[in-house]
């Protein structure tokens, strides 16, 4: 398949030739969704501590006596089924979180958003993006002329200083380099606007 290729004022200037296995593949719901759990799952940190019956604060004194009272017996206020008692399974700072993803799926997935972008327009192609010096209105007035006004992606084959210090004051425009692009950020930026050497790159990793 072919992608188009904007020049500095948003107009198409060419075309430039994709695979159809990176950028031409047909949607998978569940693909995608199982991808993007898995990232966010994989992203998460133990970082909750609930404490056991033996770790809360409480008196070993038996709360009442044992038969007469009609209730049903009890021997200390730390059990699981008292209010201000210890939690019978808690969420411990060394909880593991992961789901494994097979390499063979996330390459396929990956293929799966880059294609939906491809189909809903939502994916450009430049030559190249180059910012002289490092100022935050340079790359927004060059986005702006595109007419990348929403959320962007921008995924260069190597990204430079002034690149990267003129887009990280920008805070709907993140700067990504090929093999940093993750599924989430695929998916969350309205617009993903790549150079014709990182749609080479995309494709020799994910072809």
């Amino acid at each position: 398949m072919e992608l188009k290729i904007i020049d500095a004022r948003g107009q198409q200037a060419g075309a430039v030739s994709a695979s159809d296995s990176v950028f031409g593949r047909e949607y998978n719901e569940a693909l995608v969704h199982q991808l993007v759990t898995a990232y966010m799952a994989n992203a998460r940190t133990g970082n909750r501590a609930q404490l056991t019956r033996a770790e809360v604060r409480h008196s070993t004194k038996k709360p009442f006596r044992q038969k007469g009272t009609g209730r049903a017996r009890a021997g200390m206020t730390s059990s699981p089924i008292w209010r201000g008692g210890g939690r019978a399974f808690p969420n411990k700072p060394d909880e593991n979180f992961t789901q494994k993803v097979n390499r063979k799926m996330f390459r396929a997935g990956i293929a799966t958003i880059l294609s939906r972008l491809a189909q809903d327009g939502r994916l450009s192609v430049v030559e190249r993006l180059d910012v002289g010096a490092p100022k935050t209105r340079v790359l927004a007035g060059k986005l702006k002329d595109m007419g990348l006004t929403d959320r962007v992606l921008i995924i260069a084959p190597t990204v430079d200083d002034n690149l990267w210090l003129s887009a990280r004051n920008l805070p709907n425009v993140l700067v990504l380099e090929p093999h940093q692009a993750d599924p989430v950020s695929l998916i969350r930026f309205d617009r993903v606007l790549m150079t014709r050497d990182a749609v080479k790159t995309l494709e020799e990793m994910y072809a």
